[in-house]
């Protein structure tokens, strides 16, 4: 389970995040709805850990996966390579299925530069799924995709996420990916920014 206290969040005399309370569950989705520029991004990096500079407190469980809006792989390690990476007790054959799972069967020997956008999303899910997270935390992770890419990889990270069931947290631009994957959506709006339903 997510647990989330917040109660400001600045960057310098701007408080952009006020008082926040969320709670995410085991297996349930929360997307979070918001114009650019209103600290959706801010809100995911303190929740996945990355942001410690705020007023507040945030309970997390110990396996926690991000996945960013840009795929954020290694361009000098094969697709193989960047999954063990980041999870050095991967073997060789569950890497090899991970991929698999995530239709990139033939693709372990390639490097980031040879696959396509709709590839590198892929991967960069497979690196977060392959650790078997118990909070996931995605941002626009299907931004700039063509339609036909992004319903792709919509039912695949819905798959993901029921056979996995983490506490997910999904930011997004488009409500219809919101209302697909989550259970619960929010908006995060004003001055400073705060949950409205």
């Amino acid at each position: 389970m997510i647990r989330l206290h917040l109660l400001s969040k600045r960057f310098g005399p701007a408080e952009v995040l006020g008082r926040i309370d969320l709670q995410i569950a085991a297996g349930e989705t929360v997307a979070l709805l918001g114009p650019s520029g209103i600290g959706k991004s801010t809100l995911l990096r303190i929740v996945a850990g990355l942001d410690s500079d705020f007023e507040g407190r945030v309970e997390r469980p110990g396996r926690i996966a991000m996945v960013f809006q840009e795929p954020t792989l290694l361009p000098w390690r094969t697709a193989l390579q960047n999954l063990r990476l980041v999870h050095p007790g991967l073997s060789r054959a569950a890497a090899q299925d991970m991929l698999a799972r995530v239709g990139l069967t033939d693709k372990g020997r390639a490097y980031p530069g040879q696959l396509s956008l709709g590839q590198q999303r892929r991967l960069a899910l497979a690196r977060a799924f392959a650790g078997q997270p118990q909070a996931l935390v995605l941002d626009e992770p299907f931004a700039s995709l063509d339609p036909e890419t992004a319903e792709a990889m919509l039912a695949l990270t819905e798959r993901l996420i029921a056979e996995a069931r983490p506490a997910t947290l999904l930011v997004t631009h488009a409500r219809a990916e919101a209302e697909r994957l989550a259970s619960r959506i929010h908006v995060l709006d004003g001055q400073p920014a705060v949950l409205r339903r």
